[in-house]
């Protein structure tokens, strides 16, 4: 069994995930089941420029699509709310669908680059306290920039003990040394493998331990291939999960990457009819 806890749909920018995308590249690959967060949150360009308000939609208005995708893939999909903290807050009508959906949300996402705003931000901790309310995680991208850096998750997480923290890629654009130290010191840190080298994951599951680290890909963010080739035709780094990994770790260990860790962590059991054993 599969699962991937970090892929997306939406369509804006560069980014052009339509929802038949993202179960088309499931069947095609074998993921059993994926947790999404839908793009179209984004408030801000890759070079913090604000996108025209024409283009956005609300933090409401993603999560209801993201909802209903959820409702018509049975068994497949769960979701996080792509929430925006720079230009919305916590509304009671977030609070409410949250609620009402809970048996499919999996999560809260926040990405602090599109949102322009730094992680440790009193604007972000209002959905960290959200996510706390509702015994929920905490998805967010880091990378190597200001907003988005590890240092900053860190900190929040040992801020709020209570609440589990996912490092997105585990330091984008890094060697990812930083963030596999940070998630090895604190408990209620953990990092998925989107865009992670191999390499860099067998290091994370030798540091942390193997029920730190799941598996994630941004699925289908170069389309329905993304876990097949990568935009120069070249094989994705992913193929390596998929093949080599399986080599130069327990099938234990393996196991607990690719799916154990996320089906626990997520409380995925009810969502998902068949559960490999």
């Amino acid at each position: 069994m599969i699962i991937d806890m970090h892929s997306h749909i939406g369509c804006i920018m560069n980014f052009k995930m339509p929802k038949e995308n993202l179960i088309e590249s499931m069947n095609k690959y074998g993921i059993d089941f994926s947790i999404c967060s839908n793009c179209e949150s984004a408030a801000f360009d890759h070079a913090g420029k604000t996108l025209p308000y024409t283009e956005q939609k609300s933090q409401e208005e993603t999560y209801a699509e993201s909802i209903s995708f959820a409702r018509n893939n049975p068994g497949k999909i769960a979701v996080m709310p792509w929430v925006k903290p720079h230009y919305e807050k916590v509304t009671p009508k977030l609070v409410a669908m949250i609620k009402e959906n809970l048996d499919i949300t999996a999560g809260i996402k926040i990405h602090p680059v599109h949102s322009f705003i730094n992680f440790n931000s009193p604007q972000v901790e209002e959905y960290i306290k959200l996510a706390e309310s509702f015994n929920l995680p905490v998805l967010t991208h880091t990378g190597n920039s200001l907003e988005s850096c590890c240092a900053s998750v860190y900190e929040m997480a040992q801020k709020y003990p209570k609440v589990n923290f996912v490092m997105g890629h585990m330091g984008l654009g890094t060697d990812n040394t930083e963030a596999i130290e940070m998630i090895k010191k604190q408990k209620n840190l953990y990092g998925d493998t989107a865009w992670v080298p191999m390499e860099s994951a067998v290091l994370a599951i030798k540091e942390c331990g193997a029920d730190k680290i799941m598996f994630g890909t941004d699925n289908p963010i170069d389309g329905v291939d993304t876990l097949g080739t990568n935009p120069k035709g070249e094989r994705s780094l992913y193929q390596q999960y998929f093949n080599e990994l399986k080599e130069l770790i327990t099938p234990e260990e393996y196991e607990k990457l690719m799916y154990k860790n996320a089906l626990k962590f997520f409380k995925l059991e009810k969502l998902i009819k068949k559960i490999s054993q």
